[in-house]
C-alpha cells in the first residue's frame, strides 16, 4: 500500500503539473519504484489518471461535507475551492469539462451531487440567483477555470471573483435580468 500511496503522490503532482503525457516510467522514477510496481497497481495510464482524479474528487466531496454554517457561503467556498484546486492542474481541470474516463465516474457522480447539494441550499436561501441551473454553474466553473489560468499569476482570483459575482442574487435586481 506505501508504493501505491507514492505512485499515487507523484503522479497527482506530475499530471497536474505536466498533464497526463506523463510516462509511467517517468512517474515510477520519480516516485522511486520500478515500472513493474507501477504496472502492477495501475495496469495502464488511464487507470492511474482515473485513480488520481478520483481520489481529488472525492477529497472535493469530503469538504463539501464538512461545510454547513451557511447555505449561500458554503456554496460559493466550495466553488472556489474546486476552482483553485483546478486553476493549477490539468488533469482536474480536464476532468472538470468532461474529461473523466469511466474509471472515474463514480467519484465524478458524487461531486456532482456535493456540488448541487449546495447548489440547491443557496438557491433555497436566496443567495444564488434562481435563474441559474446547475448546468449553468457547471459551465460557469469550467470558464472560470479556463480564465483563472489565461490571467497573469498576480491577477489570479479575479475570474473567479467575476464569476461569484454573476451568481450571487442581486438585491437591486432581482434574480430576472
Amino acid at each position: 500500500m506505501r508504493n501505491r500511496a507514492k505512485i499515487l503522490d507523484t503522479a497527482r503532482e506530475s499530471f497536474a503539473r505536466d498533464g497526463v503525457g506523463v510516462p509511467l516510467d517517468t512517474i515510477a522514477e520519480r516516485a522511486g519504484v520500478g515500472p513493474g510496481t507501477v504496472h502492477r497497481h495501475f495496469p495502464t495510464k488511464a487507470v492511474l489518471v482515473a485513480a488520481v482524479i478520483a481520489d481529488r474528487f472525492d477529497h472535493l466531496v469530503q469538504r463539501a461535507t464538512q461545510l454547513g454554517e451557511d447555505p449561500t457561503d458554503d456554496f460559493f467556498t466550495f466553488l472556489t475551492e474546486v476552482v483553485e484546486s483546478a486553476r493549477d492542474n490539468l488533469v482536474l481541470a480536464s476532468a472538470l469539462d468532461g474529461g473523466l474516463g469511466r474509471d472515474g465516474e463514480a467519484s465524478s457522480v458524487r461531486l456532482v451531487e456535493a456540488f448541487g447539494t449546495l447548489f440547491a441550499a443557496a438557491q433555497r436561501s436566496g443567495g444564488v440567483r434562481d435563474d441559474v441551473t446547475a448546468e449553468d454553474v457547471h459551465a460557469v466553473v469550467s470558464g472560470a477555470v479556463a480564465t483563472e489560468n489565461r490571467l497573469a499569476v498576480d491577477r489570479r482570483g479575479l475570474g473567479l471573483e467575476i464569476a461569484i459575482a454573476g451568481l450571487r442574487l442581486s438585491k437591486m435586481s432581482g434574480s430576472q435580468r
